[in-house]
């Protein structure tokens, strides 16, 4: 076999594999997106408390380029719906174990700040109740506490210890693989709907509460009238701590005020367009929300948005009270659950086991659905037939030209 005819047949080897497996090639006519996602469905989904964050798109490659990787999915979720109610720009998204510390600087200089989960970096957040998060970057390593959700596979026992030993427990949820639905535990399912004495929340919701440790202004004054003291208090948007997590959305805040022993009797938002509202008391609620409560003589745990100035009615005259601070978690909760749904391709099929859980939130790390009638094997099989032709070919070649060799070598008869 000559030089030429060995190269020749190795370019013609590297280019049918490269067409056949090219990530670009397959992406125009091999997914499609989720229709699901630009329905009612969606928008109950959204309005009920769950977030839309990245897994993945199909064309693309969280190794090869992260910065792509993570602007197309943020573009494929945020030109079809909010990623929450508290914001529309989306936060959270998968992120594999090979990625480097670099490659994610780059995925959240994009805007997608929450990576998950158990991706193998050093620093990481809430690996156990302990580790809690410092910097953002701890952040990019969010773990996975609690187990799966998935029937057999989730236990009940562990998510019960982890809620009891406090801090943010993430489960795990991926709703089907291939044509196959997953199951999941109705046990584990109805303790957090009904039982778990935790703040039900999303990845980028509870992100969005850690970084106001960050930053944060307030003012609050209090002004004796002639039957009662009334404590005007706000929450500021500035500038200078926005600029702190640019991305975060504007979520309700649990902040802790000691009243002096004072109970608490009403506290209203004060809206110029819409005039005053009485907050309603949450005590025992779950879920983000305006509102307050105050066990009697104890802290009062006011939860509030920023920029919405509130005035707390105190029951009797007081001359004092202290802002304590953010509680770590809304309505001063000492645990957070979240629920990751992995490679959500298909949001109908994979919430609809869900509709009667009314507290329990998920984050859908979405990503495109391959077409109908796409098979993973096909590119495979094209790639096994066209390397069986072209080692084929090198092995024939191989072999006449030992032939010729032979006959050149062989001495002349007579």
């Amino acid at each position: 076999m000559t030089k030429g005819s060995r190269l020749l047949t190795i370019f013609v080897l590297i280019t049918m594999i490269s067409v056949t497996w090219s990530p670009t090639a397959l992406a125009e006519l091999e997914w499609d997106d989720d229709g699901w996602l630009t329905t009612s469905l969606a928008d109950d989904r959204l309005e009920s408390g769950d977030e839309f964050g990245c897994y993945q798109m199909l064309h693309l490659s969280w190794k090869l380029d992260p910065g792509a990787m993570a602007i197309e999915c943020k573009e494929y979720i945020e030109t079809k719906i909010n990623a929450s109610k508290w914001g529309s720009n989306a936060i959270s998204t998968y992120t594999p174990s090979s990625l480097t510390m670099s490659q994610h600087e780059i995925i959240a200089n994009q805007g997608l700040t929450v990576h998950g989960d158990n991706n193998g970096l050093q620093e990481s957040a809430w690996h156990d109740s302990q580790d809690v998060p410092v910097d953002l970057w701890d952040w990019y390593n969010l773990g996975r506490r609690g187990g799966s959700l998935e029937q057999i596979v989730g236990s009940i026992d562990t998510v019960i210890d982890a809620v009891e030993e406090g801090g943010l427990v993430n489960l795990y949820w991926i709703g089907r693989v291939d044509d196959a639905s997953i199951r999941y535990d109705r046990d584990i399912a109805n303790y957090l709907n009904d039982d778990a004495d935790a703040w039900l929340t999303t990845w980028g919701e509870s992100w969005s509460y850690w970084t106001v440790d960050r930053c944060y202004e307030f003012i609050d004054d209090l002004v004796q009238q002639e039957n009662e003291t009334i404590l005007y208090f706000e929450s500021l948007q500035e500038e200078s701590c926005n600029s702190v997590a640019p991305d975060a959305w504007d979520v309700p805040i649990t902040w802790k005020i000691d009243t002096n022993g004072v109970n608490i009797s009403e506290i209203r938002i004060i809206d110029l367009e819409l005039g005053n509202k009485t907050l309603p008391n949450i005590a025992g609620a779950r879920n983000s929300a305006e509102g307050w409560f105050q066990h009697s003589g104890e802290y009062l745990h006011l939860s509030v948005l920023n920029g919405h100035k509130v005035e707390i009615h105190f029951s009797q005259q007081s001359s004092d009270h202290d802002v304590i601070g953010r509680s770590q978690f809304w309505n001063n909760h000492t645990a957070a659950v979240t629920i990751a749904s992995h490679q959500t391709s298909d949001l109908f099929l994979w919430s609809k086991g869900f509709t009667d859980y009314d507290s329990i939130k998920f984050t859908w790390l979405v990503e495109p659905r391959l077409s109908d009638g796409y098979s993973i094997w096909l590119p495979i099989s094209v790639i096994v037939i066209a390397s069986s032709t072209v080692l084929g070919m090198l092995y024939l070649l191989k072999r006449d030209d030992i032939g010729m060799l032979v006959e050149t070598e062989s001495p002349k008869k007579g």
